[in-house]
């Protein structure tokens, strides 16, 4: 039979104490009593309780430097702050100091229970933690999948070849560390890697920025700009996105990597260069090229050797490296102590479909750290982080904006028409696809999630190919 988890109570007014200490003790707990600052020293070093539960206001001291006192002896120790003064000011400074949570007198004692409760499982969960994870290659791609290995293989094959390389595979998977990765084992690893996202850069502006321009060539060209392809000259170019690249800026790369040369915008000399291009795109670029959006040679010149990297729901065994990857990261960058994060909480975590994959994982990870304040990452902070709304950060709205300004681009070139429909049905399978995803396929769960009848899910699911007839729902 386990012990009685010992939680430390410290309050000076008797009544009360002893009102809590009842409450707990019932509960099973075994409460160690204290009235002071001295005494719930004193009792904190010979019990050693898993929780403490003090007040704010103690006579010669106040609750916030107990709070910050038994924080800094264990910071996996949850403390729960009670007090009677409510102020953002009373839970932003106990929050900060390393208080679990605080809870405003007067309370029910069911709310301080359900609260215990709590906490006491994200202590438990620092003990049941995950170990972080090996780095991988480079220090950032990370995971040990037998499917991550196949990518290090090719990278290893391919990084000393002076050939181009394509890769392919959805957006969020770390096209760029694979780009970066190849370049870092290459024999031109002392010379410059230079990374343009073909889609983030305005079509009028690409060329220049790819090729350059002489002074005068255009209205604003005041002096000679050097384009990327000469600023990477030795080096290496990683060419993201280029399945957005317009036919015209397609045909004066071709020409690129037939000839080994540019001409700036403007200018008549050609000038040589020696660079390696890496390309990168989610797109299906077989169906662009059926329908005139990409060509051919180009491709052909362009995939000599072609690196897929799964999506994240394809390697979930890479899952825990990568968590806790972000984990040491962003703790770090936030200021905060080594983040953990319990074996419940990480097989949430691994049986999320990650439309974002690791873009997004990222960000989830991000948000668990701030809301768990120091404290392991228990499953209800996980849960609720899916369950919230509106989840958008700011890299996802950058590729929303992105991709409207893609469609807007192709509609004024004249391939295409109707960008607003188009629009429409990109959000909308992206709803339906997340919905029906986080109710783990149940489709009267995603309806009502969504406000809609459970024919229009349905229609909707068939509409896009999301519709599984083993749905019993």
């Amino acid at each position: 039979m386990d012990a009685p988890v010992k939680i430390l109570v410290v309050d000076d007014d008797a009544g009360f104490l002893k009102l809590v200490v009842t409450a707990l003790s019932e509960s099973g707990y075994k409460t160690i009593p204290a009235q002071s600052e001295v005494e719930a020293k004193s009792l904190c070093e010979t019990h050693a309780p898993e929780l403490i539960i003090t007040d704010y206001r103690l006579r010669g001291c106040s609750g916030i430097d107990l709070v910050r006192y038994f924080h800094g002896l264990d910071p996996s120790r949850p403390v729960i702050l009670t007090t009677g003064y409510g102020s953002d000011e009373v839970a932003i400074q106990a929050i900060r100091e390393g208080a679990y949570d605080y809870l405003l007198k007067p309370f029910l004692l069911p709310e301080l229970l359900e609260m215990v409760a709590a906490a006491l499982e994200t202590h438990r969960a620092r003990v049941s933690s995950p170990q972080p994870g090996k780095p991988s290659l480079s220090q950032s791609i990370v995971g040990h999948s037998r499917a991550l290995q196949n990518v290090f293989k090719e990278i290893g094959r391919v990084a000393n070849k002076k050939v181009t390389v394509f890769i392919r595979g959805e957006s969020g998977t770390g096209k760029e560390l694979v780009a970066a990765a190849i370049h870092q084992y290459s024999d031109r690893s002392d010379k410059p890697l230079v990374t343009v996202n073909c889609v983030a850069i305005p079509e009028t502006l690409l060329e220049s920025e790819l090729f350059g321009h002489e002074k005068g060539s255009f209205t604003g060209a005041h002096a000679r700009s050097i384009g990327r392809f000469e600023q990477a000259n030795g080096g290496t170019i990683f060419l993201d996105e280029i399945g957005d690249m317009s036919l015209s800026t397609q045909a004066k790369l071709l020409r690129v990597l037939q000839e080994g040369c540019i001409q700036r915008i403007g200018g008549k000399e050609d000038v040589r260069i020696d660079v390696r291009i890496i390309a990168a795109t989610n797109r299906d670029l077989e169906s662009a090229i059926a329908k005139k959006l990409f060509r051919e040679d180009l491709f052909y010149r362009l995939s000599v050797v072609d690196i897929y990297l799964p999506a994240l729901r394809e390697r979930a065994e890479d899952v825990p490296d990568l968590v806790n990857h972000f984990l040491s990261k962003h703790s770090q960058e936030l200021g905060y102590r080594p983040g953990v994060i319990s074996v419940d909480a990480m097989q949430l975590l691994q049986q999320h479909s990650w439309p974002g994959n690791v873009r997004e994982l990222e960000n989830v990870v991000r948000k668990a750290i701030l809301y768990a304040r120091e404290q392991p990452i228990t499953p209800g902070i996980i849960s609720n982080l899916f369950a919230k709304p509106g989840r958008t950060d700011s890299s996802e709205s950058q590729a929303i904006s992105e991709i409207i300004s893609q469609l807007l681009a192709r509609a004024s070139a004249g391939e295409i028409s109707g960008v607003r429909d188009m629009l429409d049905d990109l959000v909308e399978r992206e709803l339906y696809s997340q919905a029906i995803a986080l109710a783990r396929g149940n489709q009267r769960k995603a309806a009502d999630w969504l406000g809609v009848s459970r024919p229009t899910m349905k229609e909707k699911l068939v509409k896009y190919g999301l519709y599984d007839k083993s749905d019993p729902s």
